[in-house]
This record gives C-alpha cells, sequence and structure tokens, in this order.
C-alpha cells in the first residue's frame, strides 16, 4: 500500500478502511489529507474492496479545516477556491462510489467534519461524541455538503437551528433526529461498522451501487423522474448473476452466494 502521511488505508476481506490520522489536530482537514484520501480510495477500489469503513484516529473523528496551517496546506484568501480544489471533488467522489461507504464517528464531528460523517450511508457514532456545525461561530458558512446533508436530514428549521446557533448536539439527539443511524458504546464502534461493511461487501454490490445513488437521486426528483430511474437500474440488476443465483438459492431454501456480478 501506499505510503500515506494524513490517513491510514486498511483493507482485509474486501472490506477498507480509510482512517483520517492527524491525532493532534484532531485530524483536521488538509488538501493533502483530501489528495490522499482519494488516492486510497482508488486503491482500495482497485484492490476489490466491496465496502468503505471511514474514521478518525485518537478522540476525534474530524475537527473541520486546518485553519492555522503554512506552506502548501494553508487556506487561501478565497475560502471557495480550496472547495472548488479539494472539498468539493472529494464529496462528489464519495457520492458516486459504486460502493458503500460506512462512517464509524468515534468523536466529534465539527464543521466539515460533519459534513464527512453524514456522507456515511451508515452512520454510526459513540456515545460521547458530538455533531457541530460550527461555522457561525468563525464567521462561515456550512461546506463539505453540509448543508444538503443536514437539510436532508433533519428538514429546514432544525437545520436552520444548529446552523445558525452553532451549538453541540449529542450522538444520542442526533440519533433520535435522524441525523446518523446508530448509536453504540465506543468498545463496541469499530466491531460494529466492520460487521456491517463486511455484510455490504459480500452482498449483491452491483444492486447496492444503485440502490445507493437511486435514493440520493430521488430526493431531488420528481417521482416521474424516479419511476423512470427505478425502471432503468431494474432493468439492469436483472439481468445480473447476483438476481439469478438469489432465485436460484430462494427455490433451494438456501442462503444465496453473492458474487457482485
Amino acid at each position: 500500500m501506499s505510503d500515506y502521511k494524513t490517513i491510514r488505508l486498511d483493507i482485509a476481506d474486501k472490506v477498507a478502511t480509510l482512517t483520517l490520522n492527524r491525532p493532534d489536530r484532531l485530524n483536521a482537514l488538509t488538501p493533502r489529507l483530501f489528495q490522499e484520501a482519494t488516492a486510497a480510495i482508488d486503491e482500495a477500489i482497485a484492490a476489490g474492496a466491496g465496502a468503505l469503513v471511514l474514521t478518525g484516529e485518537g478522540r476525534a473523528f474530524c475537527s473541520g479545516a486546518d485553519l492555522v496551517l503554512d506552506g502548501d496546506d494553508a487556506l487561501p484568501d478565497d475560502l471557495g477556491e480550496v472547495l472548488e480544489s479539494s472539498y468539493n471533488p472529494f464529496v462528489r467522489k464519495i457520492a458516486a462510489l459504486d460502493i458503500p461507504l460506512i462512517t464509524a464517528i468515534n468523536g466529534p464531528a465539527v464543521g466539515a467534519g460533519l459534513g464527512l460523517a453524514l456522507l456515511g450511508d451508515i452512520s454510526i457514532a459513540v456515545r460521547p461524541a458530538y455533531m457541530l456545525l460550527a461555522f457561525v461561530n468563525i464567521g462561515l458558512v456550512p461546506d463539505a455538503g453540509a448543508t444538503w446533508l443536514v437539510a436532508q436530514a433533519l428538514g429546514r428549521t432544525r437545520a436552520l437551528e444548529l446552523a445558525l446557533l452553532g451549538e453541540k448536539l449529542g450522538a444520542e439527539e442526533a440519533h433520535a433526529k435522524g441525523l446518523i443511524t446508530r448509536v453504540v458504546d465506543e468498545a463496541d464502534l469499530m466491531p460494529t461498522a466492520q460487521a456491517i461493511a463486511a455484510k455490504l461487501a459480500n452482498g449483491p454490490t452491483i444492486a447496492i451501487g444503485m440502490i445507493r445513488r437511486q435514493i440520493a437521486a430521488a430526493l431531488t426528483q420528481q417521482l416521474d423522474d424516479t419511476l423512470a430511474l427505478e425502471s432503468a437500474n431494474q432493468s439492469r440488476a436483472g439481468f445480473t448473476a447476483d438476481f439469478k443465483e438469489a432465485v436460484t438459492a430462494f427455490a433451494e431454501k438456501r442462503a444465496p452466494r453473492f458474487k457482485g456480478e
């Protein structure tokens, strides 16, 4: 595997685990981190990974953008430039993946870090974790897709409350409001995330890839557009070897053995 400086990549049994690895900076985001994370995802897919787990090293998931670096990673005067060059391409890459993403939120997810946490198709947080749209506290606006992700999950009024007040939202409350999907004890975080990832990685991966994009599209489509997309995707899914295996397994009263074909 490549020698990454800001992230760590581990691949085992078709599951790739990408760990943000700047614990001394609470895994704060830099252009280099996005470059390495993008390369790691490409490496994982090339190695045959069927699911991706994203987590953080140390006591935080991600504290958002690193505001105090210099050199190549220093923030430009025009912050929109770094969004267009680093943040947005990464979010779009995640959205377009053919494999599912599980986010294992091991601690605070703040600012753009919250955006990354909510990119998960399934998001699991430890009980002490909290979510924070911190942008207003430093005179900025939400980015890394957090505006869309939070508004889609919570609706207009709750999203505005989080964004305008810049207050912490505990993991339990975030789960109760539908912002994340599961809350677990700290010892159970990675075993739970890895078990879910393994199940998905060994499932009908062609269908899984279409499902994640189909649901994302439905959030902004009219019903007729969604019906058309369902028809097109179902046509493709119906010709897969996995569907044929599922039918055979049903007739033989056994569990299907999917191959992602």
